[in-house]
């Protein structure tokens, strides 16, 4: 476990300006944005313990992630 918010533009620092462009440009491309960051979030706070849940849940938050990583890769990259 590393503790690290995967912040998407960490994640993809290549695409920074794209997902900045495509935020304001795309409806459904800022929805997947944000339901990212809330994800995210969410498993930060629950790494570090600051809202404690069981590892199920964390397994399921971390797969929603990479579902919702996966598909905004998909879609910066095909823009």
């Amino acid at each position: 476990m590393s503790h690290t918010p995967h912040e998407l533009h960490e994640e993809f620092p290549e695409f920074a300006e794209k997902m900045t462009e495509m935020k304001q440009s795309d409806a459904h491309f800022s929805k997947l944005a944000d339901e990212y960051h809330d994800v995210n979030r969410a498993i930060h706070r629950a790494e570090t313990n600051v809202e404690p849940t069981d590892q199920f849940n964390e397994e399921d938050m971390r797969k929603k992630r990479a579902a919702l990583k996966d598909e905004i890769y998909r879609m910066l990259s095909a823009a």
